[in-house]
């Protein structure tokens, strides 16, 4: 019975809490409530949920133990929580205004506002994880946004809060990405509110220490199932699964990485650096002492190959 209702858990607990988030901020700015207030309520209930069931349904149980990284993860949410909002405030209204530019030069609107608002969530989702799969794939691949990113690829374990470790500068392109692509194409602050809504709940599950089963959703969202393979510390590994919210572009572009052979590792992190600095502060500052940090993490792991190979003669 026990197994039963870990298995019924697994398979339906995302869908389950998604479809209610959504519902009820639609429910929400039915009645009047402005969409970004609308949102807050099916998030906050969201991330409780996940902490408790965290607790009951665990992924992996070395997970449930902290590391020191809570207060890092705290710190970080907080930090990018300000960030998120000032460069939506900045950005949101020149790229309407471009939008509506665009849309007068071309002579017609360039989004389906008579779409049904699940529809356009839906698109929404697709549209806006083109431009910031190809950020996130750009942070692994050149060096220079790599510095930044790899504060996100620190974590030691994987459970809900360790969603919002993201250096300033990486969550202030992703929100650059997201919403500006949005506010181009004229959605309606609706839309971009429900969008807002689900990378928020779906970045909580897709780090939660929870043990999921999605099927054929993990060939749409870009869940836990699959990016508990992108913290991977083998390179090979860790360089899929890029989506954010969807991973219909991993799909396209072929970088969808789900073996069906062997379960995630339990170990993550980076493979590379392993004197990258683990406290907020200098972990805020790790970017800006990336050569530094480089050099002496090749140093440890060649002090390291050192001292095995000395052991084996």
């Amino acid at each position: 019975m026990k197994h039963l209702t870990r298995r019924i858990f697994s398979v339906s607990v995302f869908p389950v809490v998604m479809t209610a988030a959504v519902a009820g901020a639609l429910a929400l700015m039915h009645r009047g409530i402005e969409p970004a207030t609308a949102i807050a309520a099916p998030v906050v209930a969201s991330f409780v949920f996940i902490l408790v069931f965290e607790r009951i349904f665990p992924y992996q149980r070395s997970w449930l133990r902290s590391r020191g990284d809570v207060p890092v993860d705290a710190a970080f949410a907080v930090t990018d929580f300000f960030v998120e909002r000032v460069v939506q405030l900045l950005v949101a209204p020149a790229a309407a205004a471009a939008g509506g530019w665009l849309t007068m030069t071309i002579g017609a609107g360039l989004w389906p506002h008579r779409w049904p608002l699940v529809a356009q969530l839906a698109l929404a989702l697709v549209f806006a994880e083109l431009f910031k799969y190809w950020g996130h794939r750009l942070m692994h691949e050149w060096d220079w946004l790599w510095r930044f990113h790899a504060v996100h690829h620190s974590v030691p374990r994987l459970y809900w809060l360790n969603a919002s470790r993201f250096h300033p500068v990486d969550i202030g392109i992703d929100t650059v990405l997201g919403v500006s692509s949005l506010a181009l194409v004229g959605c309606s602050p609706q839309v971009v509110a429900l969008f807002l809504l689900v990378t928020a709940v779906h970045g909580f599950f897709q780090h939660c220490n929870l043990e999921l089963r999605l099927g054929p959703l993990n060939w749409f969202f870009s869940m836990a199932e699959l990016h508990r393979w992108h913290h991977s510390r083998t390179v090979a590994e860790a360089n899929n699964n890029y989506g954010n919210n969807v991973i219909v572009w991993d799909v396209v572009f072929g970088t969808r990485f789900l073996p069906a052979d062997r379960e995630p590792p339990e170990d993550v992190g980076l493979c590379d650096l392993p004197t990258f600095p683990m406290t907020f502060a200098a972990q805020m500052a790790a970017p800006f002492r990336w050569r530094e940090i480089k050099a002496d993490s090749a140093a440890a792991v060649a002090g390291s190959a050192s001292g095995v190979a000395t052991q084996d003669a």
